[in-house]
């Protein structure tokens, strides 16, 4: 028998009766809750770590707000006034990862398509059920903005205005590094990257204070340090089924995540609107402009290596974008372990995840695709 103890909306942590439990840690950072479960610490050293990560995801959150007053959104609107903009050597860093990330998986996943999830109405806490002028979305379609309009150079950006003074950077190694667009409605929207570089911040941030037994997880992205008691046992988790009501809340398969293995899911109940029965979830697919369809939910589990936490992030939404071709985009990505669940709620897995999976939805029956 297993106690089952929720943790975030896409995961939970299911521990064995009788053992001793980790310790854990809740917050609200980037739009979403944040759990840390801690194994085989004192109190006070646990507590001390995870304040510490929590933090950083803090200046994370606030530095690379999309629609709030952040470093990202002054460059954002440096770029739509055609400017060059000088940002920290740390903002230079992501913004090439997530150039590296989205040129990977065809820009099916674009963080410089920040505009169009704007139009939508996703930029914002408080989502309305408003359908955005078709004409309008088709238009910045036909422009196809794209991080990729981005070039990043070390340097000083020249003014580029005559009169007009050069763009102070701010953030940690700030200055020395100039981004430049060659289209003006290219925005980033970090959304589907930054919690996952949280991830990999985090993990590095806890073994640097000596812990070695650690889940992480942020809206459903989860990395695993070690074991949950410090002996071997594993971290077990749960992930949830996209329609949780039509089972009673019961998770709709569990795994065991292993030392350095990262897991995320992407779905279509996170951020969403509904407008005459129909769902419009904020996962945009920037060649037609409009919310993805075909899928509910896709789950990815990355082996240890670098950037784990990130691709956990960053690598699902491609698939999930990818509709009915997914299975060919996971295979472009190198990620060998994927569970599908399609809008009709059927639900496919690559033999990788399969073997890794124990369904726990009686009635599900698990397609698996080669």
């Amino acid at each position: 028998m297993r106690r089952l103890l929720t943790l975030l909306a896409a995961t939970v942590l299911l521990a064995a009766c009788g053992q001793a439990e980790p310790w854990r840690q809740e917050s609200y950072v980037f739009g979403t809750r944040v759990d840390l479960a801690i194994a085989g610490m004192p109190e006070a050293r646990a507590r001390a770590a995870a304040e510490r990560v929590l933090r950083d995801f803090d200046y994370l959150h606030r530095s690379y707000h999309a629609w709030q007053p952040s470093d990202l959104l002054t460059l954002n609107e440096a770029i739509a006034a055609g400017r060059g903009h000088e940002v920290s050597a740390e903002f230079a860093a992501f913004i090439r990862e997530a150039q590296v990330a989205a040129a990977a998986g065809d820009h099916l996943f674009d963080p410089g398509i920040g505009r169009l999830i704007a139009l939508w109405g996703f930029h914002t806490d408080d989502i309305q059920p408003r359908l955005p002028e078709p004409g309008a979305v088709a238009a910045l379609v036909a422009r196809h903005p794209s991080i990729a309009d981005l070039s990043v150079s070390e340097g000083h950006c020249l003014e580029s205005r005559r009169g007009e003074p050069k763009s102070p950077a701010s953030g940690r190694g700030a200055g020395g590094w100039c981004v430049k667009s060659r289209s003006n409605i290219a925005a980033i929207d970090f959304g589907g990257y930054l919690k996952g570089v949280a991830l990999d911040r985090a993990a590095a941030a806890l073994k640097q204070d000596g812990i070695a037994n650690a889940l992480i997880n942020i809206g459903g992205n989860v990395i695993a340090l070690g074991s949950r008691d410090g002996a071997g046992t594993p971290w077990r988790i749960g992930i949830q089924h996209p329609r949780p009501q039509a089972v009673g809340g019961a998770p709709l398969a569990t795994l065991d995540l292993r030392d350095g293995e990262a897991i995320g899911t992407s779905g279509d109940y996170h951020r969403f609107f509904e407008v005459g029965g129909r769902r419009y979830p904020h996962l945009l697919d920037p060649r037609s402009g409009f919310p993805a369809e075909g899928t509910q939910a896709v789950t990815v589990l990355i082996v240890p290596g670098p950037s784990v936490g990130m691709k956990s992030d960053a690598l699902s939404k491609p698939i999930f974008i990818a509709g009915r071709d997914w299975r060919a985009m996971a295979r472009k990505l190198g990620v060998a372990a994927v569970l599908k669940v399609g809008a009709d709620g059927t639900a496919q897995a690559t033999p990788a995840m399969q073997a890794r999976i124990k369904v726990e939805v009686p009635d599900l029956k698990l397609e698996v695709v080669q």
